[in-house]
């Protein structure tokens, strides 16, 4: 929205402040939970953004894993079908509960570094750089998540394609059979895929959100939140698409080593399947992440506007009582 020249200086600067505080992030009905500030001296306030990010995380990710674990199993059976082998439609929802259990605190570990280590880098880097600091932030918070993300994915694609029928006999028999390296099988090819995936998706979602926050002048409501999670979710699940083959090749082969890496997969599916393989279940994958990033993005904000909310409350009410 351009300004107009004819405008007292008043309004200018009114609106130059308007414009710094949706730079930042931080609109005046979330600065109790959106950011570390370096104003007030207050000894729990990363604590607080710390646990209530993580609060937030969890409920999004166990949100959106739960309304789209159909079509995440579909889309991993379609990835694991070599050739033109038909898949299964049964036992969509084979796993969903033992997947459920990892990925809370996946989740939670996630945002829980996401959101400080985003806000100290907003701090450090200037405004123009704030893109780096999204992107920074969504790879650091990817990699310390890995190490719950990657088991619980394992476990959940072998379950999908029926190698296992619940969680607990995933877990024994992948250690028995193949020791506890079973259970971080394809951890390259994850960290490959979403260590970008986490870094572009949070990074486009942050940068459409200042812009949209820049032309309405005002903060967003939970549809638009979910709108520009959509968005996001879907850019980023197109561009990650080969990744995400390669990674579940890798997972679910399980003992029988057909490939011996990142780049043996590669060559194997081209040489063997087709380099198209490489995009097998695309469309899907961007139907649920673009729908997955609207459910991810709306709840995440949603709860951390309640729990932003009970922190304003609970200082209205201290306050009270030493009045």
């Amino acid at each position: 929205m351009a300004m107009n020249a004819s405008s007292s200086p008043t309004k200018s600067s009114d609106e130059l402040v308007l414009k710094s505080k949706l730079w930042n992030g931080r609109d005046e009905p979330r600065v109790a939970f959106a950011s570390v500030s370096a104003e007030e001296d207050k000894p729990f306030n990363f604590l607080h953004v710390l646990f209530d990010c993580a609060i937030a995380g969890g409920t999004a990710g166990v949100f959106v894993e739960a309304a789209l674990y159909p079509i995440d199993t579909i889309k991993t059976r379609l990835q694991a079908a070599h050739g033109g082998g038909k898949i299964n439609l049964k036992g969509l929802y084979s796993g969903l509960v033992g997947n459920l259990a990892g990925v809370f605190p996946a989740s939670a570990i996630f945002l829980g570094i996401y959101e400080p280590v985003k806000q100290k880098l907003l701090e450090t880097f200037p405004e123009n750089l704030s893109a780096f600091a999204h992107l920074t932030a969504g790879a650091v918070g990817g990699a310390a998540s890995s190490l719950v993300r990657v088991p619980t994915e394992v476990i959940k694609q072998r379950i999908q394609t029926g190698q296992f029928t619940s969680a607990p006999d995933a877990v024994r028999l992948i250690v028995r059979r193949e020791g506890l390296k079973g259970l971080f099988a394809g951890y390259g090819s994850f960290l490959l895929r979403d260590l970008p995936f986490d870094a572009i998706q949070f990074c486009i979602y942050e940068q459409l959100l200042l812009g949209y926050k820049l032309a309405a002048r005002r903060s967003l409501s939970n549809a638009e939140n979910a709108i520009v999670g959509a968005f996001a979710g879907a850019i980023t699940g197109a561009v990650t698409a080969p990744l995400d083959v390669i990674k579940t090749r890798l997972m679910v082969q399980g003992s029988a080593n057909q490939y011996k890496g990142i780049c043996d997969c590669v060559s194997t599916i081209a040489r063997e399947e087709g380099i198209s393989t490489l995009f097998k279940g695309m469309g899907r994958r961007v139907l649920w992440i673009g729908i997955g990033g609207s459910i991810f993005f709306g709840v995440l904000e949603k709860t951390k506007e309640v729990l932003a909310q009970r922190h304003f409350n609970s200082q209205d009410s201290s306050s009270f009582k030493l009045d």
